[in-house]
């Protein structure tokens, strides 16, 4: 069977499914959980840009045309705080 490398800590295992080893691509649960931990204490980072994405160029939520979607009667009413 071929060899892998632990991502954490270099270890060469054998590459077996997944079913056999839960923790792949990582050689033991200790691994899997210390970069889980370096994940969600951003010790780890995304390094380049990344691309925009049609939704981001969406104008879904942007206001309507004209202005901000509140009519002239909203700005006139008064406001509520005591």
């Amino acid at each position: 069977m071929p060899l892998m490398e632990c991502p954490t800590c270099g270890r060469r295992v054998e590459y077996r499914s997944k079913t056999e080893v839960p923790f792949r691509p990582f050689c033991c649960r200790r691994c899997k959980l210390i970069d889980l931990h370096k994940w969600l204490n951003e010790e780890y980072r995304v390094s380049e840009e990344l691309a925009a994405s049609p939704l981001d160029q969406s104008s879904s939520f942007d206001s309507p045309p004209g202005g901000s979607g509140l009519s002239e009667q909203d700005l006139d009413e008064p406001d509520c705080s005591p």
